[in-house]
């Protein structure tokens, strides 16, 4: 069992509940009151943050048709502006992290830093940034170009892109408002400063209008898949969302971070490697295992799963046969981490299995089905071999409803707490900080 305590995060979107299943909340949660409520019950179990994935696009990858995303209203579509259901998350809980994606494609980056420093200050400096840059042709397409620039050219942007974006932060220094009423000035402008920034791709003058946040920057958080994905990671992030193949392959991918992290001056510890998983429970073994088996075989499953790889990757899984392996090592301009975890080149296993084994290794890093004791050893047994540091919960689909909510809070985390593994308490105010405290 794992000596010191892992990190908790839950993985979602601003998008419809799980609506046309038992225990639903109907499909109806734009108001924001639904995942409010889902805040104010991870907050209570002590999660670090929730974070809410975002896509900027309704995907064609599915047989070149918008028809499956909107049928099932899968993860995809219909989907709506993760940051102001951040800042409503944020000022309904007083200790969870609230975390936000936002694309290098679709913000520059002086609106980026400015929204950023913006939330962080009315989510009391809880507030993180998932940082993405795009892998869809059809997000670009909302934006006036025609394709995505290549892989490697998106990083080298992205990579500009975070140097400004510090440098924005960065432009007002810790104790540039002093509030002096005796010679009546606000903010001491020999602490602010323009940065002047010109690179390849972005310019800006700087500074921001904005008064520097309670984290200085946000909480940054990335996922990296291929070897690229995990230097900038590696480089950046404060947490990282991961995808690894059972616990030898979460231990290499957290290994490498670290060694990654190393090499550009951190300190390994500061980076959190968080797993995704999709725990499944019961009141006992059977019982779990039942509803597992429900889930994998249940009508729709593959066909929304092969629409969900398909929107990551960019690539039409709808022409490959189920019952035959893929036809060769697939490469793509989108997300070549998750396809490559996905199509387990070499094992031989067809299509379908791929598809129902941990939903084809999208979003589960080690099979968790059982009671909620077992789960809580298993995850314990895991972080033991792996070394750290958390677990990020979703679903197969991303969408959840009330009772798979509390099961997790009010059943897998008194396990783990009554195992000293998770938190029963915050210690620190930020985001970053509650992240660092162990």
């Amino acid at each position: 069992m794992s000596s010191k305590k892992f990190h908790l995060g839950w993985f979602t979107n601003f998008t419809a509940d799980e609506w046309n299943e038992p225990f639903s909340n109907g499909g109806n949660s734009w108001d924001g009151k639904f995942h409010i409520e889902m805040a104010q019950s991870l907050d209570r179990a002590g999660f670090d943050f929730i974070m809410l994935e975002d896509k900027l696009a309704i995907p064609e990858a599915y047989g070149g048709s918008f028809e499956v995303y909107l049928k099932h209203a899968l993860g995809m579509a219909p989907k709506h502006d993760p940051v102001p259901l951040a800042t409503l998350l944020a000022a309904s809980t007083k200790n969870l992290g609230v975390v936000a994606t936002m694309s290098t494609l679709g913000y520059p980056p002086f609106l980026l830093a400015r929204l950023c420093s913006t939330v962080d200050h009315l989510a009391g400096g809880r507030f993180g940034w998932n940082i993405v840059t795009s892998a869809e042709n059809a997000a670009a397409q909302n934006f006036g170009l025609d394709r995505l620039p290549p892989r490697e050219e998106r990083y080298e942007r992205a990579h500009e892109y975070m140097d400004l974006v510090f440098k924005l932060f960065d432009s007002w220094e810790d104790g540039a408002i002093i509030r002096d009423r005796a010679s009546g000035t606000y903010a001491d402008f020999k602490k602010v400063h323009k940065i002047d920034f010109e690179g390849k791709y972005f310019k800006s003058r700087g500074p921001l209008n904005t008064a520097r946040s309670p984290q200085g920057r946000p909480t940054l958080l990335q996922a990296g898949g291929s070897p690229t994905g995990r230097d900038f990671a590696a480089r950046y992030a404060d947490a990282i969302i991961a995808v690894s193949g059972g616990v030898a392959g979460m231990k290499e991918y957290r290994d490498d971070i670290r060694a990654r992290a190393k090499k550009h001056g951190r300190n390994p510890d500061d980076i959190k490697v968080m797993f995704l998983v999709t725990p499944v429970l019961g009141e006992t073994e059977r019982e779990a295992r039942d509803r597992h088996e429900r889930i994998t075989e249940a009508p729709g499953f593959i066909e929304q799963n092969l629409a969900l790889i398909s929107a990551i990757t960019d690539i039409d899984f709808k022409k490959f046969d189920l019952d035959k392996p893929l036809p060769e090592r697939l490469v793509t301009n989108g997300e070549q981490g998750s396809l490559d975890m996905f199509q387990q080149w070499g094992t031989s296993k067809n299509l379908r299995q791929l598809v129902v084994e941990a939903s084809g290794g999208i979003c589960a890093s080690i099979e968790l089905v059982g009671t909620p004791d077992q789960v809580a050893d298993q995850m314990g047994e895991a972080m033991e071999q792996v070394g750290g540091d958390g677990f990020l919960i979703t679903t197969p689909s991303l969408s959840t409803n009330r009772r798979h909510i509390a099961e997790v809070t009010d059943g897998l985390v008194p396990a783990l707490q009554r195992r000293g593994l998770v938190r029963d308490g915050y210690t620190h105010k930020t985001l970053r900080d509650n992240l660092r405290a162990f």
